[in-house]
Parts: structure tokens; sequence; C-alpha cells
């Protein structure tokens, strides 16, 4: 379904709006009706006071005699006060005598019973009896109508009350006033929605469109297109969401690459190792059918062939051999056993294992060390190993006479052994390749080579954290440098 999030978030804001909408609506309602009622019971209560005030002083001037109700002074300034008291007061008078029950009106004299008033007044005119200024907006005589009724004591002289003087008003204008409000904030309303549903289409379409584009961008990855990117950069959760399909289509990229690297070196590997199986092979079997056949008579000859025959089934079972071990060492789950050794005395058993190899070749291997140990967590076994296979390749392209060096040196840095030998060197371009598997020269003197041996070499130093440097010049010969991180 399309436009969910736009659907969603303007009806998230249209929610909301309503929710808020109502209210302040009602707390609108209610504080406008309190503080307008509250404006008008002032302004009453004001003029409730200063017309008790104005009656009172008719008394005193009229004397004790001067009673509510009575016809003195009708004529005189308290009836023409009485008579025009509604438009002083500007709203309706009452004055309640509480001994007669009587209740006359400002307008014409004109008088009421208690039998008419509306429910609640009698309790006002009895609080307002008490001495109490009293307000009231329960009762009216028109429903619907708001009003507010003030009641204030008339006193004598004495201080004694004999009359209640209540103010009864309308409060003109509320109920205007409160239609005229909500059709503002209705209209208010309207207005919000409309500008809410903008703004959500808005923010829609910013969060839609990045989204959009990564879940395009997820799609390739998908169908294997690890080099896209999105293109995205923000600096909020969208952003961190790109920047991380980003970060994973280059992981992808690298996987991937590596998954084409690692095919190619299994095609290369099956390539190699049929190549370097099917010579002995051949040769073996060479042999074999001589032999059946009878066409070597020879005592000698046949001797000749099975010596070659046991020289291929050696070759091929160093190259058996060396395969299982680096299969060994490069799975991850094989485990060598690392202990307190002394490196020095590795190095000088490797050199003691390939002296008679070297005799044969009258070449003499130097070993140059110090006399303290040097201590170092390794496996002795695969540390020894990693020194003879090199050894033994220095010795086989050294020319007979000539000499192999063997230095180990220790400093702040760390711990060096270098093995020189002075043959015929490596060109510079092969370097690199030298630590690949079946990667070897092609010479008499490399005949019986697996091209295991420096790939072995490499896997123990880097199961040590060791790092081996080649360096060989041609014709002069060539060092390898062992470079042990610092255990000091």
């Amino acid at each position: 379904m399309k436009y969910k999030i736009t659907k969603r978030l303007i009806g998230y804001f249209s929610v909301v709006l309503l929710l808020f909408s109502m209210i302040a609506g009602v707390l609108f309602w209610a504080l406008f009706t309190w503080h307008t009622a509250a404006i008008h019971e002032q302004e009453l209560t004001k003029r409730a006071i200063a017309i008790a005030d104005t009656l009172s002083q008719f008394q005193q001037t009229a004397g004790s005699n001067y009673g509510f109700g009575t016809g003195a002074g009708r004529g005189g300034g308290y009836g023409a006060y009485l008579r025009f008291i509604d438009e002083i007061a500007m709203s309706k008078v009452w004055l309640v005598d509480e001994n007669g029950q009587r209740i006359e009106m400002g307008h014409r004299g004109s008088s009421l019973s208690y039998e008419n008033l509306p429910d609640g007044a009698e309790d006002l005119i009895q609080k307002v009896y008490q001495g109490n200024m009293e307000s009231s907006q329960t009762f009216s005589f028109m429903p619907g109508i708001s009003t507010v009724t003030v009641g204030v004591p008339v006193k004598k002289e004495d201080g004694t009350i004999f009359a209640a003087l209540l103010l009864h008003s309308s409060i003109d204008g509320m109920e205007q006033a409160r239609r005229d409000g909500i059709l503002i904030l209705v209209f208010c309303m309207f207005t919000a929605l409309i500008l809410a549903i903008g703004i959500a289409i808005l923010l829609a379409r910013h969060f839609i469109r990045p989204l959009q584009v990564m879940s395009g961008v997820t799609e390739q990855i998908i169908r294997g297109a690890y080099q896209i990117h999105t293109g995205i950069s923000q600096n909020d959760e969208i952003g961190m969401l790109a920047g991380n399909i980003d970060e994973l289509s280059v992981r992808l990229s690298k996987v991937d690459l590596e998954r084409k690297e690692l095919d190619k070196m299994r095609q290369d590997f099956v390539s190699n190792i049929s190549h370097e199986l099917r010579t002995p092979i051949t040769v073996i079997k060479g042999s074999l059918e001589v032999l059946d056949q009878g066409l070597v008579d020879g005592q000698d000859e046949v001797k000749e062939y099975y010596h070659q025959m046991l020289a291929d089934v050696s070759c091929l079972q160093r190259l058996v051999n060396d395969l299982l071990e680096l299969s060994r060492l490069q799975n991850a789950g094989f485990r060598i056993e690392k202990v307190k050794m002394n490196l020095s005395d590795a190095l000088s058993e490797s050199v003691r294992s390939m002296q008679r190899l070297a005799a044969k070749k009258s070449i003499e291997i130097h070993l140059k060390k110090e006399e303290l140990p040097v201590l170092l967590l390794g496996d002795y076994g695969r540390i020894r190993q990693m020194f003879s296979i090199i050894l033994d390749n220095a010795v086989k392209f050294s020319p007979p006479g000539q000499i192999v060096d063997v230095l180990l040196q220790s400093d702040k840095e760390g711990d060096t052994v270098t093995i020189t030998d002075y043959g015929k060197g490596i060109p510079e371009e092969e370097i690199p390749y030298i630590f690949e598997r079946f990667h070897k020269e092609r010479s008499e003197q490399n005949n019986s080579g697996s091209g295991l041996g420096l790939p072995i070499a490499s896997e123990i130093a880097k199961r040590h954290n060791i790092k081996i440097v080649c360096k060989s010049v041609l014709g002069q010969g060539t060092s390898f440098l062992f470079i042990f991180p610092n255990h000091k």
C-alpha cells in the first residue's frame, strides 16, 4: 500500500490537534466564564456597597422611626432614590425586609413575594442578614441566562441590619462571547488541520525519499551489486541507517572480492597440485611399465629404476606431508602450544641440524648470537621448523664452498634473526610471490622442492606475530629477516 507513512503522519497530527483543541476549548470555556463572572461580580459588589451606604445615610437622617417599607420619606429623597435605584445600580435591585418578609423592587415601588423567588435566593438573603456580603450565580429568572446576584446588608446607625440589598444582573454578552470564541477556535482548528496535513506531507516526503533510496540500494545489494552506495548524508537516525548500509555494502564488496580470490586460489591450488603430482606419478608409472614388460635386463639398470622410483615416491611423500602441514597451520581451529622458550636455543639447534646437509656442499654456517638467553612465548618445535626451512633454502641455493651467515640481535626494539646466503639471489619482481603455495624456482638445484616450504614458514611466523622480510640482490645473495615482537 502506497503512502502509508504519509497517511499515518496525517492521522497522528490530526488526532493530536483534535485532542489539543478539545482541551484548549474546555479550558477556554471554563476560564472565560470564570473570569467574566468574577469581573462582573466585583463591579456589582462595588455598586451594592455604595447603594447600601446611601440607604444607611437616609435611615440615619430620618431617625430611628424611619423603617423599611413605611410611608415616611416616600415622597422625599428616599422614595425618589428608590424610584431611580435601578438606573443608579444599572441592574435589578431588591430590598428585602427580614421581619416583614417583604421585597421591594426599585422600579416604581413594585414588590415581590418570597414565593416568587427562584431556588437559592432565600439562602442568600439569610446569609446577608447574618452580616455577610454574599454573591451567587446559581439562580436566575430566565433559564439559560448567566446571572450574578450580590447581597449586601443595609445597617442602621447602631449597626443593626434593617434590610438586605440584592443586586441582580445578567452577564451581558457572555453567551455571545462564548459562541464567538468557539467559532474562532473551530476556524483555528480547521486552519491548523490544513497546515498539519501540509507539514505531514512534507515530513513524509523528507523521510520517504531516503527510505526509498535505501530500499533500492538494498535490493541491488541482494542481487549482488555490492559497489553501490546510498549517497545519503544526514545528521540523524536516517543518516546513520544509510551509513550502516553503505558500510555493509563496502564489507560485502570486500567479502565478495576475497571469495573470488579464494576461488581463484582454489583453482590455482588444484591446478598446481595436479601438476606437481602428475610428474612423479608419470615417471613412476613409466618405470613400472618398463620393469613389468621386462624391457630392462641388466641388474644395475633395474636397480637404477628402483632408485628413481624411490626418489619420486619420497618427493610425493614430502609433497603430501607439506600439504598437510600447511593445511593445519592455515586452519584457524588448529592451535599451537606456546610456552616460555629460549629463541637462541631454537636457532642453535636449527643450525646444528643443517650442518650435515651444508657439509655435503662444503658450505659453512656461521652463527653469531649473544650468550644471554633470549626469552619469548612460542612453540619451540614450530620456531625451529621455520628457521630450518629458510636454512635449507640458503644451503640449497648457495654455491659449493660458500658460507651462510646467521645473526641474532636483541635490543629495546625487540629481537631480530637474519639468515643470509650469498647465492645468485631472487629477481625483484618475484619477491612478492615467494610465500605463495607452489611458487618455486624451476632449476636443477630445486628439483626436489615442493614449493610449500616458504608458505609453511610464513604461516608459522603469522601464528607468532613475527614479521618476515626478504631482501635480495641478483648475483649477491638473499637475506631473510625475522622481526620478533617486543616481549620485554
